[in-house]
């Protein structure tokens, strides 16, 4: 999940007015360090955790397949798989990796103002990250998305100098290519139809609501495969992101958002790339049912970032705007892992019946639900506590060495 961020409320004078309009310098903007939390960020971020749910909780039953069609499915599904493409579908995940690029830049910039080597910092933080996520992967839910961010954390941390304009052109390398990548990947696979009413269906609902037992083979299984399969693909998807985060930072989008001429430019590409993502998801193809399934990808993010426009103007920096969403901004690590244990819990073993009679209207209204239960519980927990529990574990993991030798000093 993304990293604690902290506001700058002061922009540098030699930014373009257009966070996307080129800069003279080729060096790295020097930006203030932050001097307080960026309710921006803790807005969007909690929209994204908020978000990620409604794209998850398909998976949460038959982790490797997700959400199994019927052979003729109802009007309700196409119309709600149309609107998952324009606005959930990657879109939350590509606004979680931006947003772990500012943090990452952030806290670079925090731990440097303090004299402090921060590589080694921000390299544990993101050893101890790998170590949450494999160990969620493994336990709970292999659908674990905190082992990418760790290792392409790495990757992004190495370009964290460059310019503006050559984070962004890093950024579209690192995107372009793993898409290739992945496209070619998905090429080679398996043609059998994945319907409610298929032996593959059959076979997998058996499998992934057997004991716990096989289920923690079948994580295994999974988290293997994608710890192999990271390094060529989606790490540096992912990077690429977490580059146009800084850039974006850098720039003064999360304190400005972006200007009206850009701000069409990119509901138009959501939108182009949508329509065409959808019009290839529903034909029978299986080779364009691919290639949709890698637009999707792409139209995610121009969409991550006109949601980051939208909260940035309506919350314009200010803590008692958007409050519920900047509570669960807070607590979207904690509240990530619980989205899995609770996703886990009902569909695979309280209620697994669940997965041969809900269609998608049905997963929507448990996300929805849902999402107004984590509101609730961030407002409520953060009355009592300043950190969520999984954050100051991390926290203390993390430092706890640098901690230790600060201790020996001053003895």
């Amino acid at each position: 999940m993304p990293t604690s961020e902290r506001n700058s409320a002061n922009v540098p004078a030699n930014l373009p007015k257009d966070p996307w309009s080129r800069t003279d310098s080729t060096q790295p903007v020097v930006m203030a360090i932050p001097a307080q939390r960026n309710a921006n960020l803790d807005a969007i971020r909690g929209l994204a955790v908020l978000g990620i749910f409604f794209m998850n909780i398909y998976f949460m039953g038959i982790t490797f397949f997700g959400y199994a069609p019927h052979e003729t499915p109802p009007l309700s599904d196409h119309i709600i798989k149309v609107f998952s493409n324009f606005f959930i579908e990657a879109r939350f995940i590509s606004l979680f990796s931006i947003l772990f690029g500012v943090g990452l830049f952030i806290q670079y910039q925090r731990f440097s103002a303090k004299g402090l080597e921060a590589y080694p910092l921000l390299r544990s933080r993101l050893k101890w990250l790998m170590v949450f996520g494999l160990l969620h992967g493994i336990i709970i839910w292999p659908g674990d998305i905190l082992l990418t961010y760790g290792i392409s954390g790495f990757l992004a941390l190495c370009y964290k100098d460059l310019s503006i304009e050559a984070l962004k052109r890093k950024a579209n390398i690192f995107i372009l290519s793993a898409l290739v990548i992945i496209t070619l990947i998905s090429l080679t696979g398996s043609d059998e139809p994945f319907t409610r009413e298929s032996s593959l269906f059959a076979e997998q609902y058996s499998a992934w609501t057997s004991g716990y037992a096989d289920q923690l083979f079948l994580h295994l299984m999974q988290v293997g495969y994608m710890a192999l399969v990271i390094p060529f693909t989606i790490m540096w998807f992912t990077a690429g992101l977490m580059l146009l985060g800084m850039a974006l930072y850098q720039q003064g989008t999360f304190e400005r958002g972006f200007s009206k001429p850009q701000l069409l430019k990119l509901v138009l590409a959501s939108v182009t790339v949508s329509l065409l993502d959808t019009g290839l998801d529903f034909t029978n193809n299986p080779i364009l049912v691919t290639f949709s399934d890698v637009l999707i990808m792409l139209s995610a993010i121009p969409m991550a970032l006109i949601y980051i426009h939208i909260m940035v103007k309506i919350c314009q920096n200010n803590p008692n705007r958007l409050t519920p969403l900047q509570n669960v901004g807070k607590l979207a690590f904690s509240l990530y892992i619980l989205q899995s244990i609770v996703g886990v819990l009902v569909f695979r073993h309280f209620a697994p019946e669940l997965l041969l009679s809900l269609d998608r209207w049905g997963y929507m209204a448990m996300a929805l639900v849902y999402s107004v239960v984590q509101l609730l519980l961030a407002s409520l927990y953060l009355r009592y506590f300043k950190q969520g529990p999984l954050e100051k574990l991390w926290r203390h993991l993390a430092f706890k060495k640098y901690a230790a030798s600060q201790e020996h000093k001053q003895a």
